[in-house]
């Protein structure tokens, strides 16, 4: 018979189990990406994060799982509930903790259902998120969000969790022989435009280049991690990632960390930070120490472009929120989330609100796709 664990850290499962179940190598939920967050020091309670991972044993073999956390806040989500638990709090309830299905700090579609290959993995996907609600009600929590999710796990959500959706600007391959391939499908204006900010991005005087992880020295890595530090201070916000979790990245993935960088004669001033899984590159961090007119555009957009079509990946997707890719070729992309409301009267007033809310989304989109970068729409 199936046993339900929830677990305090990722420490205790071999790095080969966890990773048997992660379909399509996403890097945003193996086990170097979310333990290296546990043991560098990215994930702290005081930060409102606490491992809490449900798993599912055949025996002690791990069959099935979902990366989960208690949540005492809604930082680092990217699928943002702050008025639902503004409303609930004003209620007089505690909305938090909250139990989270998620990959930290990371608006990355991706699977959050992971199951052992050859086992039934519809039945233990809906095992999986059966047990999230029951132990939401066992701690008298508030609600369950699991965010980001692909289409092959919606089905094992029952009619107990609503529903939301979003969209997020995705570049799509379309068999590019090269960049200048992919800027002719573009309309002519756009075109020139990207290469204007290309050029004056190579105009700088700044060495361009992209390294893999596997390539970088630690004095390399804590200059990254600086600028990506710099840029959350300039913005006034918190840098949770440790400098040690980047270079655990660049140690664990190896090539599959990609970092687009700009340099002048001594120091990295600019940077932007990949992460590579099955057909698809990831865009996450990014910092810069310089002003440089087109520089970020350059290293978080084109240089990842020309990377994917180099090395034939089908999608670059950089990140959340942004209309400004859109005229930068990244289109529209729907996203999904769901999410276990415990109490009944407080479940349809939010399910009344995501009614309205998917409403807006649509009338959203269809006004993006009016501004198509791409001559054939």
């Amino acid at each position: 018979m199936n046993g339900i664990r929830f677990l305090d850290g990722l420490s205790g499962i071999a790095p080969s189990d966890w990773d048997a179940m992660v379909p399509g190598g996403n890097p945003f939920v193996s086990h170097a990406f979310l333990a290296g967050m546990e043991a560098q020091g990215c994930l702290r309670e005081d930060y409102g994060w606490r491992p809490y991972h449900l798993a599912i044993f055949d025996g002690e073999r791990i069959v099935a799982a979902a990366p989960t956390y208690l949540k005492g806040n809604s930082h680092g989500e990217f699928v943002f509930d702050w008025s639902w638990a503004a409303a609930w709090e004003r209620a007089g309830g505690d909305y938090y903790p909250k139990l989270l299905v998620a990959s930290p700090y990371s608006p990355v579609p991706g699977p959050r259902l992971l199951v052992r290959p050859g086992a039934d993995a519809d039945a233990l996907r809906r095992q999986l998120t059966a047990a999230l609600v029951d132990e939401a009600d066992r701690l008298g929590l508030s609600s369950v969000h699991a965010n980001f999710l692909p289409e092959t796990d919606l089905d094992a959500f029952d009619e107990r969790w609503l529903a939301r959706a979003d969209y997020q600007f995705h570049w799509h391959n379309r068999g590019y022989a090269d960049f200048d391939d992919f800027l002719a499908a573009l309309t002519a204006k756009k075109r020139k435009n990207i290469r204007q900010e290309r050029g004056y991005a190579q105009a700088a005087g700044l060495t361009l280049e992209m390294r893999g992880g596997d390539t970088l020295g630690d004095a390399e890595w804590r200059q990254i991690h600086a600028l990506y530090e710099l840029t959350f201070d300039m913005k006034g916000n918190h840098a949770a990632l440790t400098s040690r979790f980047f270079r655990h990245l660049g140690h664990a993935m190896g090539a599959n960390v990609q970092v687009a960088m700009a340099r002048d004669e001594h120091d990295i001033v600019a940077m932007a930070l990949f992460l590579r899984g099955g057909d698809t590159l990831y865009g996450r961090y990014w910092g810069a120490s310089v002003e440089v007119s087109g520089l970020h555009f350059e290293l978080c957009y084109y240089r990842g472009i020309e990377y994917a079509i180099r090395e034939g990946l089908a999608r670059v997707e950089p990140g959340a929120q942004g209309e400004h890719k859109l005229a930068r070729g990244f289109l529209p992309t729907l996203t999904h989330s769901r999410h276990y409301v415990a109490h009944d009267g407080f479940r349809r007033a939010v399910a009344e609100a995501l009614v309205a809310e998917a409403r807006h989304r649509e009338a959203y989109r269809a006004e993006l796709l009016t501004h198509s970068p791409y001559a054939n729409r």
